[in-house]
């Protein structure tokens, strides 16, 4: 095993809970586009979100004011980190919130007035109040265009208590849809490699995409890693040294685990590594590593196991590992050592074409394409550290997108990236803190947003396609 696990360190150097949420249209709503994506890095939108007004039958109660807590600090995360909006400071507001219903004067008599928010500046308007009844929560919530006094959207959105963030999450997804014309990622989830203290074993957990809801999906008792998701998000592949009675030792294999049954099946336990996987668009077949011939090379193999063709071969015994298919199914990107230091090389689908894109630092590895194919982002070993660079997949446009340093002043490590499916944000983890979290960042290098607060080790996050 020790031989594996000298191998795997290419890897890792290199490298549901379902709801039913129900809405429905509460008032006309506008199909106008108000953000135009192109433009929002250049100019954020002041937006008022007041706090949601309490609307029960039954008087409040602690969980009822946590319940109204919980949807509000949701929705401002959400639309925070969208970066699509500047928020208008509440002592900003000239209304009292509460004592104005949700819809504006004067058709509710006592409805809030359009010009109030105007004098502030005002862009868009978000009006909400919530009511719970037992274990059931419902959201009616309005946005405004406030220039043009315009619904923007207008809907109630009913749940149990229990789903709380999947309501909020739900909500922030469908503005951004009617501002944007473009999804929102807020239902989106990381599958994530997670060690709780250095003696203990490596598992593969889930968590939605701003931390919460933390779920193990493996429990193998040994070291689990490179987890990779479907292309529909109902299936998460991963590796873990299983052991084997006939080889009386653990090795190498590739598991695939479907959410929604718990079921989980061995794809590829050939004899050392079979890791790496990358789901192809179909859902059907994955691209990995697989070392049976003694140097790990790139396969495509079927989800079943059934089926394996041979990609890469060398040369001269060299490395090829970390496959990444480009969303348009035309290239694959790869980390390989046959220039002597691995570097990140982008092939054709067939395995020809090869050309080496990445000639800086001593390790580039981890590659994962940006959503529109155009670009690549990569861990590259600078001096005496990783960071995260991105780079056209012409070779052009070189550009390094992460710079911290650990508590103790020393250069942290930031690695493992990974592109939200709407290609605003990227996925990794850095050691900077003492111990190594999640964070996200814009692919232009800003907006750096820590997403674990614990004491525990994460490794490889994967951001989910969209999934609802």
């Amino acid at each position: 095993m020790n031989s594996l696990v000298n191998i795997l360190k290419f890897f890792l150097c290199a490298a549901v809970l379902t709801v039913a949420v129900t809405s429905q249209q509460t008032q006309a709503e506008s199909s106008q586009i108000y953000i135009d994506v192109g433009q929002a890095t250049v100019k954020k939108s002041l937006l008022a979100l007041a706090p949601l007004n309490y609307y029960g039958a039954e008087p409040q109660n602690r969980s009822h004011i946590d319940a109204g807590t919980d949807l509000f600090k949701v929705i401002t995360n959400d639309l925070s980190v969208s970066n699509y909006f500047t928020f208008i400071r509440p002592e900003a507001f000239l209304e009292d919130t509460t004592k104005k219903t949700l819809r504006p004067a004067p058709g509710d008599p006592n409805g809030f007035s359009f010009q109030t928010w105007k004098t502030i500046g005002t862009e868009f308007l978000i009006r909400g109040g919530y009511r719970v009844n037992g274990d059931k929560l419902s959201l009616e919530i309005y946005a405004y265009h406030v220039p043009q006094a315009k619904l923007i959207l207008g809907r109630t959105y009913e749940g149990s208590a229990k789903q709380t963030r999947k309501i909020a999450h739900t909500f922030a997804n469908d503005l951004i849809k009617a501002l944007t014309g473009k999804k929102g990622i807020f239902n989106t989830r990381f599958v994530a490699v997670m060690r709780q203290t250095i003696k203990d074993h490596k598992e593969v957990y889930l968590m939605d995409w701003d931390g919460s809801n933390v779920s193990k999906i493996s429990n193998h008792k040994s070291i689990a890693i490179s987890p990779a998701w479907s292309p529909t998000g109902d299936r998460v592949a991963y590796t873990a040294f299983a052991y084997h009675e006939n080889i009386k030792g653990r090795n190498a294999d590739l598991f695939i685990y479907e959410l929604a049954t718990s079921k989980r099946w061995l794809v590829s336990y050939r004899k050392g590594i079979n890791s790496g996987a990358n789901f192809l668009k179909d859902g059907n077949s994955l691209l990995m590593t697989i070392s049976q011939s003694g140097t790990p090379d790139i396969y495509k193999i079927s989800a079943d196991g059934r089926n394996l063709n041979r990609i890469t071969n060398g040369p001269n015994r060299s490395m090829n590992v970390e496959p990444a298919v480009s969303p348009d199914g035309t290239k694959i990107a790869f980390s390989s050592d046959r220039s002597g230091q691995p570097m990140i090389y982008v092939m054709n689908f067939d395995g020809s074409g090869i050309k080496r894109l990445t000639f800086a630092g001593r390790y580039n590895s981890s590659p994962t394409w940006a959503p529109d194919s155009k670009s690549l982002v990569f861990a590259g070993y600078d001096k005496d550290h990783f960071d995260l660079f991105s780079v056209n997949i012409d070779g052009t446009g070189l550009k390094r997108l992460t710079d911290a340093t650990t508590v103790n002043g020393r250069a942290a490590d930031n690695r493992d990236p990974s592109y939200s499916p709407d290609g605003r944000q990227i996925v990794f983890t850095s050691n900077r803190t003492g111990t190594t979290q999640i964070f996200i960042i814009d692919p232009d290098g800003n907006n750096e947003r820590r997403i674990t607060f614990d004491k525990y080790s994460w490794e490889q996050p994967r951001w989910s396609p969209y999934l609802d």
